[in-house]
């Protein structure tokens, strides 16, 4: 398994490469390919390519069982050779190695062990391979849609939360861009003929930290800001974009309105608001008998698992919006998701795996 995980991580995958992640596709597929799946390449324009995958066709009478995983990273090309894969204390480092080669790499060893063993699930399994789910999973999406549509349930194959516990719920996330216009003039002959772009915009600010609602699981994020051209010129320009996270449905249309309905403070500066809201909320109803059921199994062999909620997203929130019963969490164990420290723990390797095996030939 570590061998295979080498492998992977030193195929480097940034989401904006279609060449890079095209490179990645091809290799998974290949992986599964040979140990008996029936792959299809799903080509894109400009992402890169998504990997199908189907094992047990003949038992298609029973709605299948859906593994959601992506090939795609956060890590630049180049990050390997600052973050080389290492063995170290008996955790795994590299770019992508937790957030989720490693999953995709659970995957495949647990079928290959059912395989292997002969055991037959009662349902065929089907694994989506997704190029762009740090871009928010846009040019696949329908197919996410389209195949947990069919299926009795679904498996993501995203790192495990704090201590290996299972993901059960996840907030939903968006992003908005607020872009103001001013007017220019210069700054120290006729300063009161401009209107302060960013001005208005640091104004806007303090009225967008406002609409957090931490209480309840809504919260927002100034990520990034930009405008103005010299510290002599009243800028005509300034911009910003908003990370949303929200733990409950009904706050969705909330924020997009309260968000869409921002108007000016200065009576002469002019905004456009754009964006949204681009995954719903992944409600824990949705997760409990699975996750019930992988506890059950877990104790089997000498697993204490546990439940956790997270702020980050998935394709499971998609899933779980759909009514489909999903259940998050179960790739690797470790930590540093998009972090230089990002690592898994070797040994948690197989028994992941294992669960992963089980949960199948279960379902």
């Amino acid at each position: 398994m570590l061998a295979d995980l080498k492998a992977a991580v030193e195929i480097e995958s940034p989401s904006d490469s279609k060449p890079a992640v095209d490179r990645m596709g091809r290799h998974f597929a290949g992986r599964f390919q040979g140990v008996g799946g029936r792959v299809r390449i799903l080509r894109h324009a400009t992402a890169g390519c998504g990997v199908l995958v189907e094992f047990w066709p003949s038992l298609r009478r029973q709605k299948p069982l859906l593994l959601l995983g992506h090939h795609d990273t956060v890590w630049e090309l180049g990050m390997l050779r600052e973050m080389p894969f290492r063995v170290h204390g008996g955790r795994a480092y590299g770019p992508g190695i937790l957030d989720m080669k490693s999953g995709i790499i659970g995957a495949l060893w647990a079928l290959r062990a059912l395989r292997a063993t002969g055991a037959q699930p009662q349902r065929p399994v089907r694994i989506f391979l997704n190029p762009d789910e740090e871009l928010a999973s846009r040019a696949f999406r329908s197919v996410i849609f389209r195949e947990a549509r069919r299926a009795q349930a679904v498996l993501v194959l995203e790192p495990a939360a704090a201590g290996g516990a299972l993901k059960t719920a996840r907030k939903g996330v968006g992003e908005f861009r607020i872009e103001v216009k001013g007017r220019l003039a210069h700054a120290g002959v006729d300063p009161a003929a401009g209107v302060n772009a960013v001005s208005e915009l640091a104004r806007q600010i303090v009225r967008i930290e406002g609409l957090a609602r931490p209480e309840r699981g809504l919260t927002l994020n100034v990520g990034m800001i930009g405008g103005g051209t010299r510290t002599n010129v009243i800028p005509e320009h300034a911009w910003a974009s908003v990370d949303v996270r929200v733990s409950r449905r009904p706050d969705l249309a909330w924020i997009e309105r309260k968000m869409g309905g921002l108007q000016p403070i200065h009576p002469e500066a002019k905004l456009t608001i754009s964006g949204g809201i681009n995954r719903p909320p992944m409600e824990r109803r949705r997760a409990v008998a699975l996750f019930k059921l992988a506890q059950q199994l877990g104790r089997q062999m000498s697993m204490d698992l546990s439940e956790a909620s997270t702020g980050g997203g998935s394709d499971g929130n998609f899933t779980a919006a759909l009514g489909i019963p999903t259940l998050d969490g179960l790739g690797g164990v470790g930590d540093g998701a998009h972090a230089r420290h990002e690592h898994i723990i070797i040994r948690e390797l197989p028994r992941r795996a294992a669960l992963l095996a089980a949960l199948i030939a279960t379902l």
